[in-house]
């Protein structure tokens, strides 16, 4: 508790992460609860890292898990769960089924009505579905949860086509796209991986507490920016100006088109050439229609346009680097 009202007496809202469809070996739940609570092949319990599995047919299991998230909301007032999913019970569970895969699909469909209810409960709380860096992002679990982690990529240099490529399967406010800004990083670097997270839901991680002022200013920012665009995320319909991302593309973009205006995102990852990018924005847009947003004291990117209306953007320097557009009419 001593915790929890700390960070609410800074004015920020506590989150915290859980794993909740698992019971440790060593947890007393594992010997209070029925041993039909728990997904089991053959009449032994699935376990796997040292972890038994819930299975959310079974009502305990459920009356568990409420009592566990309406605690930690009433009494500790916690407002963001980032909720995992780090292991696999495999085929599934035989209990009480034709199948392990018929147990499994049926505990699937229990979990979501479970979720279902818990988010009508507490409409005012977060909620992220982590699931082991995205790997459980499916159409059913993404229709209930606020937003998506999309990778759990640590190499920032390899993270743009996987955020650029995330509104092919979500919501870009639901895209949260890991922004880890480092202060070992050049400022570039830090711009770099703030542009990646700021292409949706921006989800900001990193040692800001050891940064110098000018890194830390470079993220803060960022911060400022995205609520300027948070809104118009939350109403984009994404396109790739320069073709569908590619993992080994030195360069890639992504265009959030919004009814007020349209943002444009570019990353460029080769670190020996300066690798033109070519952008299909409609014949109507000119060099004159980008606006560099962010970093708005960077070095600007060469920013030319031909006659069928693409436009041509060339980082003035080899390396990773990385610009966020706002396109205007001329």
């Amino acid at each position: 508790a001593r915790v929890t009202e700390t960070i609410r007496s800074h004015g920020m809202r506590v989150g915290i992460w859980v794993e909740p469809e698992v019971i440790g070996v060593q947890s007393p739940l594992a010997d209070t609860l029925p041993a039909d609570a728990f997904m089991q092949r053959h009449g032994t319990r699935v376990r796997e890292h040292d972890r038994y599995f819930l299975d959310l047919r079974n009502e305990a299991a459920r009356e568990h898990l409420d009592r566990t998230f309406d605690r930690l909301i009433a009494d500790y007032g916690v407002r963001y769960f980032k909720l995992d999913y780090n292991v696999t019970p495999g085929a599934g569970t035989d209990l009480d089924a034709f199948s392990a895969g018929a147990g499994l699909l049926a505990h699937n469909r229990a979990h979501l009505s479970w979720f279902a209810a818990l988010r009508s409960r507490h409409p005012g709380v977060v909620f992220e579905n982590c699931s082991s860096g995205a790997m459980r992002s499916d159409f059913g679990m993404m229709e209930v949860f606020d937003l998506q982690s999309t990778s759990d990529q640590r190499d920032f240099r390899l993270y743009p086509p996987i955020a650029a490529a995330a509104p092919m399967q979500m919501l870009p406010e639901q895209a949260a796209s890991w922004a880890y800004p480092q202060p070992w990083m050049s400022d570039e670097e830090i711009a770099f991986t703030m542009v990646t997270g700021l292409s949706g839901r921006l989800y900001l991680s990193g040692f800001l507490n050891r940064m110098n002022e000018e890194q830390f200013a470079l993220v803060d920012e960022a911060v400022r920016v995205f609520t300027t665009l948070r809104s118009d995320i939350a109403e984009a319909v994404p396109e790739w100006p320069s073709g569908y991302p590619d993992w080994e593309a030195p360069a890639l973009s992504l265009r959030l088109r919004c009814a007020g205006r349209s943002i444009l995102y570019v990353w460029h990852r080769s670190e020996s050439t300066t690798e033109t990018l070519e952008l299909d924005l409609g014949a109507d847009t000119t060099p004159t229609s980008l606006r560099q947003i962010y970093p708005a004291s960077a070095a600007a990117w060469t920013i030319s346009g031909n006659a069928d209306g693409r436009i041509a953007l060339t980082p003035s320097a080899p390396g990773v680097s990385a610009r966020v557009y706002e396109l205007t009419s001329d």
